[in-house]
């Protein structure tokens, strides 16, 4: 009989580029603060710091950093463009739940995903990562 290894991981890591953002709220420095930090909400996980900067004539860069990671943004409002990060380990983080509701208050007409998951072995603890990419158009923003 054939053995079936078993692979376990170490975490989900996405890598969003949401098109078509709102520009009022990808280039407000609060707006996106509080996005993020929602979504860390709705990813389950514990947020520990948390810093946003908002750069002189547009656009936002920020990291929420999280007990089973980060989350992390750069956005372009001139061309409504966010370029979002999310990496989570553990068993309770539920990273999609991040990813959706990012792009859902970002407004974003286009999305392209990209799920690697990372720190896959097979009990010989020599490590890679398997990668899925997808691209969606997000159903409108919930007010």
């Amino acid at each position: 009989m054939k053995k079936v290894l078993e692979h376990t991981t170490i975490g989900e890591h996405y890598i969003v580029e949401a098109s078509g953002c709102d520009p009022e709220i990808i280039g407000n420095v609060e707006k996106v603060q509080q996005i993020l930090i929602e979504a860390a909400k709705e990813a389950n996980v514990q947020i520990w710091s948390v810093s946003f900067h908002r750069f002189y004539p547009n656009g936002v860069s920020g990291v929420v950093v999280i007990a089973e990671s980060h989350i992390s943004i750069h956005t372009w409002p001139e061309v409504g463009y966010a370029a979002i990060d999310i990496y989570t380990c553990g068993d309770n983080a539920l990273p999609e739940k991040a990813v959706e509701y990012a792009v859902e208050r970002f407004k974003a007409s286009h999305v392209h995903i990209t799920e690697l998951t990372r720190g896959v072995h097979d009990g010989d603890n020599i490590f890679y990562h398997t990668l899925t990419t997808w691209e969606e158009r997000p159903k409108e923003a919930k007010v």
